[in-house]
């Protein structure tokens, strides 16, 4: 990189940003401004809004050699959120790795409708507000809702160990770890015989066909098996709105995120279960249909 042939005492924050953006927009990067400002508060551990205002500073041999190691990887592609280890979601910090699906803005859709149908949800006398979360990740939407609910509590499944590990150490972080089960398994199997107010899941749900045009960040470095929803992207629909129906209370509901052009045939297949009632189709913050939710008939 030719910053390290330059006399490091003239890297001042506002030289260093304008030659990283040129260096990544050179590379391809998608967003070349965003990722150098965040690389670089993350370095000087400040907001980036002291960017600004601190244009003249000039960085020291320590923040500008981390810099430089954070602006290698992210020209390899890798996900700015991978080389923080960390991502900002519902206003949480979450940890993340290779090993979890990075949390995305739109999934906070996801979050929000499940909040606010928990909180209208009359819970049987004999039973609490309980909920399941089915691939959780980081654990970003089951820790989310938690937060955002002190009186739920919740069951959580991850296919991956690895996953599971960093969903646990978030709960940790988060004061959470009290308030939820975490199971290891495929889907809702380890969660027989159990019911609950709502079943969420942000699932895989990429065709198989498509991930080959995905950006190198996505396609290359995060998890495949959380990605892909088999030839059409919808196996797991299948499966869960086949099986959660059944493990849900009376009046409690569904919420699954969903991939662009899926929101439709995802809520053709809750009508298809005869214990589902009512749908509804929820769009992100970009008008996309995002998440189904489907109730179970009282």
């Amino acid at each position: 990189m030719p910053m390290r042939n330059q006399n490091d005492r003239l890297w001042t924050i506002g030289r260093i940003l304008k030659w990283t953006e040129g260096y990544f927009t050179e590379k391809g990067l998608e967003s070349p401004r965003l990722d150098a400002e965040v690389l670089l508060s993350h370095v000087l551990k400040k907001q980036r809004i002291y960017l600004y205002v601190h244009f003249d500073e000039p960085l020291q041999p320590e923040e500008l050699a981390a810099y430089r190691e954070m602006v290698k990887k992210r020209v390899m592609h890798v996900p700015v959120a991978y080389i923080l280890g960390e991502r900002e979601f519902m206003g949480l910090t979450f940890k993340v790795t290779e090993d979890t699906l990075i949390p995305r803005p739109d999934t906070e859709i996801l979050v929000q409708a499940a909040v606010d149908r928990l909180k209208a949800w009359r819970a049987p006398e004999d039973t609490g507000l309980r909920f399941a979360d089915i691939g959780t990740g980081t654990g970003a939407v089951c820790l989310s809702v938690l937060h955002y609910l002190p009186q739920a509590v919740a069951e959580t499944v991850d296919i991956s160990p690895a996953a599971r590990a960093v969903a646990e150490e978030n709960a940790e972080q988060l004061g959470l770890k009290g308030r939820i089960t975490f199971y290891t398994g495929d889907l809702l199997t380890p969660l027989e015989g159990q019911t609950f107010a709502a079943i969420l899941s942000n699932p895989p749900y990429i065709p198989e066909a498509d991930i080959e045009a995905l950006a190198p960040e996505v396609r290359t470095k995060e998890p495949h098996t959380a990605l892909s929803g088999g030839k059409d992207g919808l196996d797991f629909y299948r499966r869960l709105m086949a099986e959660a129906p059944a493990m849900l209370e009376p009046n409690g509901f569904l919420a699954f995120e969903v991939g662009i052009h899926q929101a439709q045939t995802v809520a053709a297949l809750a009508k298809a279960n005869p214990l589902l009632g009512k749908t509804e189709i929820l769009p992100d913050y970009a008008g996309i249909d995002r998440v189904v939710v489907a109730w179970k008939k009282g």
